[in-house]
């Protein structure tokens, strides 16, 4: 892999330059002059480390128990042994890292999770709503843990005291330029296979929502996020409101 295709590669996963320190194992200012143009002939190990990063999706530093060669065969037990500081996902035995989310992600988590609570307290209902950082064992297996945005979960046989295990009720994820791809296409397979009821994709960038709803005949459908939006597991009782969000995604394109 040329430095040319890295350079490509650390624009469509929305790689900082520590970011690709951290998870190459790479000295940031190396990595710094290498995508800079300052060093020209990097040396043949630091190359190597680079495009180990770049070429497999399932790349993340390893912690110094774990072995090489083993992208794909990761399991609970090693997501648990990984540093508490770092967040990841693990997805069919891949770990995938997760970046700490924007102001804007974080105000619409907390706005769509504070209207769906607010619903549930005031009708007195069984469900559990949940905001991330939540561990969800999604399938029950053992090679893949997500971590969710939103999520409202009503078996509460599915709840533990590390996460749930199982597949929730209502799922919902909010894209980021780096989780694009793993939110519109991985997640939604995954959410879809494990009997998730319904899995709605908030999407800032691209101004719209789209709705997996088992329920329904024609899915997904896609939504503006100038209106109000029923909520399926619910009959269109609780209707979640874009208002606001609308508003904040105006003013953080202003930043």
């Amino acid at each position: 892999m040329t430095i040319e295709e890295m350079k490509q590669r650390k624009r469509e996963m929305g790689y900082s330059y520590a970011k690709i320190a951290d998870l190459s194992g790479v000295p940031l200012g190396t990595v710094q002059k290498i995508f800079s143009g300052e060093t020209t002939n990097p040396r043949y190990d630091t190359l190597q480390a680079l495009e180990r990063l770049f070429a497999d999706p399932c790349m993340v530093r390893e912690a110094s128990s774990y072995s090489a060669g083993r992208e794909g065969m990761y399991t609970i037990e090693d997501y648990h042994a990984l540093p508490e500081e770092r967040r990841v996902e693990l997805i069919d035995g891949c770990f995938y890292d997760m970046a700490a989310p924007t102001t804007l992600h974080q105000r619409i988590a907390g706005e769509l999770h504070r209207q769906i609570s607010n619903f549930i307290i005031d009708k007195g209902g069984n469900c559990l709503p949940f905001v991330s950082p939540v561990d969800v064992q999604l399938d029950c297996d053992e090679k893949t843990m997500l971590q969710p945005d939103v999520v409202i979960l009503c078996d509460k046989d599915k709840l533990k005291k590390w996460g749930i295990y199982g597949a929730p009720d209502f799922v919902l994820e909010i894209v980021s330029p780096s989780t694009r791809k793993k939110d519109y296409v991985l997640k939604s397979y995954k959410y879809i296979e494990a009997g998730v009821r319904e899995y709605w994709i908030v999407d800032p960038y691209d101004k719209r929502l789209m709705i997996y709803d088992e329920s329904e005949e024609i899915t997904p459908i896609i939504r503006g996020l100038g209106e109000k939006v029923p909520v399926g597991i619910y009959h269109g009782e609780l209707m979640l409101s874009f208002t606001h969000i609308a508003e904040w995604i105006t003013q953080f394109e202003g930043l």
